[in-house]
């Protein structure tokens, strides 16, 4: 069982930045894959940003070059800093730990992005 707790959200105008964080109740040591998702309303959940314990990332497309995933295994928190944000980035952010057998979810926190 993993608890995950997402938080930093909020309203920002275009071109600022936020930083969202995902607390894990579980050690960040045993979870190979952590990422974060969005969704915007009305729309299907999709990738933002994933990250293994060794380190690789993988982006969606439209983030590369403003986010950046990363986290911290001694705090077993997970971070996601966004820059330059644009209102297409409104949605709700979701933390995921992925293991081989079942996916864990954060209740999500929302950002807002306003032109």
């Amino acid at each position: 069982q993993v608890q995950l707790v997402e938080s930093g959200g909020g309203l920002v105008q275009a071109g600022g930045s936020l930083r969202l964080s995902c607390a894990s109740s579980r050690s960040l040591f045993s979870i190979n894959t952590m990422g974060w998702y969005r969704q915007p309303l009305g729309k299907q959940r999709e990738l933002v940003a994933g990250i293994t314990t060794g380190g690789y990332t993988n982006y969606a497309d439209s983030v590369k070059g403003r986010f950046t995933i990363s986290r911290d295994n001694a705090r077993d928190t997970l971070y996601l800093q966004m820059n330059g944000l644009k209102p297409e980035d409104t949605a709700v952010y979701y933390c995921n730990a992925h293991f081989p057998s079942f996916d864990y979810w954060g209740k999500g926190t929302l950002v807002t992005v306003s032109s």
